[in-house]
C-alpha cells in the first residue's frame, strides 16, 4: 500500500468511526522502560552461549557447540544418525567462511540446493522432498533460544519450515540477548543496503502444540527435530 492509498485508507475509516485521525506525530511513542535494551546487556560472550545452550535445550532443541576444524566431521555424523537420504542446502557465499567448501563440493552432485534460478514451485518441492536440511542463521537469541534468519534467494524461507530434519549453523559471535539486539542488526543492514529480503524469520525449535488437553506434541506442521551448531572460534 502507498503513502498516498493509505491515508485515503485511514481517512475513510475515521470518517465512517465519526472521529478524527489519530496521528503518531502528535503522540510519540514513550517506552515505559529500557528493558528491551538493558536485559542481558553486561552478559560475556561465554555467557550468553550459556544461556542459548540452556533456553535452546527447554524448547527440544539437540545444541551441539563445536570449532571449525571438526564442523564437518559433525555434519556427517547428524546426516549418518538421522539417516538422511534427500538433504537440501542453501546457495550462499558462507560456505568458505566456516570451513565446508570441500565438504560441500563433494556432496553437490547427489544433493538438492535452494537456488536463485530455480522456481518458487520448483524450491519448495524440493524442500518438501527432503529428510534433512543444513542451513545457515543469522543470529541465535540467548533468551528464548531462538534462531533467526532473513530470506534470501539462496535460502528461502519453505527451506527451514518443509525438511523433516533440520540443522542450523551459528557463529559463536553471533550470539545476542534478545529479539531487540537482532532487530537493529537487520535495520542496519538493511539501511546500508548490505541486506535485501521479503521477511525475516524467528525460530524456536521445533513446531509444537499444547492446546490439545494440555499435551505437548513436538513436530506438528514443520522439521520433527532441529539441531543449532554453534561454532565457537568465528
Amino acid at each position: 500500500m502507498t503513502n498516498s492509498n493509505r491515508e485515503v485508507f485511514l481517512d475513510k475509516i475515521a470518517t465512517k468511526a465519526g472521529r478524527p485521525r489519530h496521528q503518531l506525530k502528535n503522540h510519540p511513542f514513550v517506552p515505559i522502560n529500557d528493558l528491551p535494551e538493558s536485559t542481558l546487556a553486561g552478559k560475556s560472550q561465554d555467557e550468553l552461549l550459556e544461556l542459548a545452550q540452556k533456553n535452546s535445550e527447554a524448547v527440544h532443541v539437540t545444541f551441539e557447540k563445536t570449532n571449525r576444524i571438526s564442523l564437518s566431521t559433525l555434519l556427517n555424523d547428524f546426516l549418518s544418525a538421522k539417516d538422511i537420504n534427500n538433504l537440501i542446502l542453501p546457495t550462499c557465499d558462507k560456505w568458505a567462511a566456516f570451513g565446508l567448501s570441500d565438504w560441500e563440493n563433494k556432496l553437490a552432485d547427489s544433493t538438492e540446493f535452494w537456488t536463485p534460478e530455480s522456481s518458487r514451485t520448483e524450491n519448495l518441492a524440493k524442500a518438501n522432498a527432503a529428510d534433512g536440511a543444513i542451513g545457515f542463521a543469522d543470529y541465535l537469541l540467548a533468551e528464548s533460544g531462538t534462531i533467526t534468519v532473513a530470506t534470501t534467494p539462496g535460502q528461502g524461507r519453505g527451506f527451514h519450515f518443509l525438511p523433516t530434519h533440520y540443522l542450523s549453523i551459528i557463529p559463536k559471535s553471533h550470539i545476542l540477548s534478545r529479539s531487540r539486539q537482532a532487530m537493529h542488526k537487520y535495520e542496519a543492514a538493511i539501511a546500508s543496503g548490505k541486506l535485501t529480503t521479503s521477511n525475516i524469520n524467528f525460530i524456536t525449535g521445533p513446531s509444537n502444540s499444547g492446546d490439545i488437553e494440555m499435551v505437548l506434541v513436538v513436530g506438528v506442521h514443520g522439521p520433527l527435530d532441529m539441531t543449532y551448531v554453534v561454532v565457537e572460534d568465528l
